[in-house]
């Protein structure tokens, strides 16, 4: 009976889980719960396949992980602001989310965690990577460990511009998508380039597309180091791929994973239903 025996499979050795036994269109007892939580402290990343969900039950699933993060700049559905639909649509170009990157690291109190589910997805193309910050931190010298637990990173929204260069815009390049607050691509936010995960207790890199450069240095000189780390997290060895079907679930912890959506599929649909919670500030 599902809900009441879950199995929890391994899909690579850094990171990631498919979990069986779970019907998130019902209310998970406290057990079962606890369960999924320990899967998502252990793997950073875990599955649900053959889901069968409407968008609130979607929301009171990632309501149990804590209080809900609203977008500053992409619109949720009208009826259900929590809920924000992402769209690539036959004829755009760009696609939400590719690119190396946590949820809202540009805000002083980033995403905890991102709960997205599958609408419609393409015959073949756009899966998601996914990386552990744990692997990638751990596979670090000493040397470099004490260099990085010394260093802050600045980070801004404007993602996927070229670090240094002028705001693009880059999610007014989103038409198909609602989009609000535009005008604040450039706040920016200072983090630990090494977080403390604060249920775990272990150690993590924190860096992404987000990442302009590091705290008290230029834009020049932070490059060679950004560019080296980005690199090294995102290693083939640090990694999982996730190939989505129809009524596939993801949930992932932004503060020990870094995801990639892979833009693979030109000329094809895709639409996918994410909830966002809240998280608190980086130590």
């Amino acid at each position: 009976m599902r809900n009441s025996v879950i199995a929890v499979e391994p899909i690579a050795g850094a990171l990631g889980a498919e979990i069986a036994g779970v019907d998130l269109s019902q209310d998970l007892e406290e057990t079962v719960f606890d369960a999924v939580h320990d899967a998502l402290m252990q793997h950073g990343v875990v599955f649900f396949r053959d889901q069968d969900i409407t968008p609130q039950q979607e929301l009171d699933f990632a309501k149990r992980f804590g209080e809900i993060h609203f977008h500053p700049f992409v619109a949720g559905l009208p009826e259900l602001p929590e809920v924000m639909e992402i769209i690539k649509t036959e004829t755009d170009i760009r696609n939400f989310g590719e690119g190396w990157h946590t949820d809202q690291m540009f805000l002083p109190e980033p995403a905890l965690a991102t709960v997205l589910y599958a609408k419609e997805i393409p015959d073949f193309g756009g899966d998601t990577l996914y990386a552990s910050m744990y692997a990638a931190y751990d596979a670090l010298s000493d040397g470099m460990k004490e260099l990085a637990g010394r260093l802050k990173t600045v980070n801004l929204p404007d993602a996927g511009r070229p670090r240094g260069k002028p705001a693009t815009g880059s999610y007014n390049n989103l038409q198909t998508m609602g989009l609000s607050d535009t005008e604040n691509y450039e706040k920016l936010s200072e983090h630990p380039l090494v977080r403390v995960h604060p249920v775990t207790g272990r150690k993590a890199l924190y860096i992404g597309l987000h990442t302009e450069r590091f705290a008290n240095m230029t834009w020049a000189e932070s490059q060679g180091l950004l560019n080296f780390l980005i690199d090294h997290a995102t290693r083939p060895e640090f990694t999982c791929r996730f190939r989505w079907r129809e009524g596939s679930l993801a949930l992932w912890d932004n503060r020990a994973v870094l995801h990639n959506a892979i833009n693979d599929y030109p000329g094809k649909r895709r639409r996918m239903h994410r909830v966002t919670v809240k998280g608190d500030a980086p130590y």
